[in-house]
């Protein structure tokens, strides 16, 4: 991580309870804040409040986000395995990218929401089987980009969500060059020690997968707290209405 700063702010906004115009705004808005990254979760209905209210689809907001900012990463915080054939998702994601210029990070999780399972058909299982098809994803998914024409505009890095000891931080040690994990800190810390393991266990650099983690509003002592535990990039939760407050005092502790 060279940014030539003590760490990195991005940001997820929520693409539900809201109108296209409003996300528009929100995405253009932390944007012009000088935000490092811009995500969105790939859900097909809301994870909360109103269960029948308005909710946009991750990959064709990652398009528009990507002609319309200029933040250096943008990315699916993180895309369900589940939901699209390996192959396909390789090049919707290298499409993207071109797009981008480059800028796109392709984040990918086991999934575990069963209503989007459930109302579009997908096959939910248990959460091993999800796993494991997460695990048989990714080799295919390295292969197809690898063999795409054109194929990505950039380094197209892998992230990889998820805190499974046993698989998942096995498979980000393997294959990606970003990590999402969770909360609070002393947790986050607990994880990121176990994929350093991994990364020693299969012959990777653990300062080669940079870590990152969804949080809230942060206090200067949590902001330490987080940095203490290994933290590298910040992803601020956005909610409508999309007030930015907490992420510009993130921002300027960034740029402090």
């Amino acid at each position: 991580m060279s940014t030539g700063r003590p760490f990195k702010v991005g940001v997820t906004i929520h693409p539900q309870q809201c109108t296209i115009g409003e996300l528009r705004d929100a995405w253009r808005r932390a944007d012009d804040l000088g935000v490092d990254s811009i995500w969105f979760w790939d859900h097909f209905f809301p994870l909360y409040g109103d269960s029948e209210g308005n909710q946009f689809e991750c990959w064709a907001l990652l398009a528009a986000a990507a002609v319309d900012t200029r933040a250096p990463q943008i990315g699916p915080m993180v895309t369900c395995i589940g939901y699209r054939n390996p192959d396909l998702l390789a090049y919707m994601a290298a499409t993207v990218d071109q797009l981008s210029g480059g800028r796109l990070v392709l984040g990918l999780g086991a999934g575990w929401f069963e209503r989007d399972y459930a109302e579009y058909g997908f096959r939910f299982g248990e959460a091993r089987d999800r796993v494991r098809d997460l695990k048989e994803a990714l080799p295919r998914i390295k292969s197809r980009i690898a063999r795409l024409k054109p194929g990505p505009a950039g380094a197209l890095p892998i992230l990889i969500g998820g805190g499974g000891e046993k698989v998942v931080l096995r498979l980000v040690a393997e294959h990606a060059q970003m990590w999402n994990g969770g909360a609070p800190p002393d947790e986050f810390a607990h994880k990121s020690a176990v994929l350093d393991d991994w990364c020693h266990r299969v012959g990777r650099d653990p300062k080669a997968i940079e870590r990152t983690a969804n949080v809230g509003a942060t206090t200067p002592k949590l902001v330490d707290e987080w940095l203490n535990a290994g933290l590298q990039h910040f992803v601020v939760r956005l909610a409508h209405p999309f007030d930015t407050k907490a992420l510009e005092r993130l921002i300027k502790v960034r740029d402090s």
